[in-house]
């Protein structure tokens, strides 16, 4: 299972990323946007996500992935099982999600250290 250090670790070292707690809950944020979110019990994570591809992204892998609740279903957001994915797999949705908030130029020049 992923581990809330683990997340910690991926999203605060992106670009004009920081962490902030709400209402008990861990968020990683890009100016006021949030692009990662954990559970209150920490066994989820909700993220940034297309909202044209999250019913196929839910079908395609229904025992991961599930939709946003309802006062999040209109924001490009779906949520994650964190027991159902490995540390990279969780990289790539973190950073894809962040990807979303920053101007492209941040993203490319963060494309571009690696």
């Amino acid at each position: 299972m992923v581990t809330v250090e683990e997340i910690r670790e991926v999203a605060s070292a992106l670009p004009r990323a920081y962490e902030v707690v709400v209402y008990d809950r861990i968020k990683f944020r890009v100016g006021q946007i949030v692009f990662v979110a954990l559970s209150r019990d920490e066994t989820t994570m909700g993220f940034g996500f297309p909202k044209e591809l999250r019913d196929s992204l839910i079908e395609a892998e229904p025992a991961k992935f599930f939709p946003p609740s309802k006062s999040d279903a209109r924001f490009n957001w779906v949520q994650v099982h964190l027991n159902a994915i490995d540390a990279d797999e969780m990289r790539d949705l973190v950073t894809d999600a962040w990807r979303m908030c920053v101007p492209k130029k941040v993203a490319a020049s963060y494309d571009a250290q690696l």
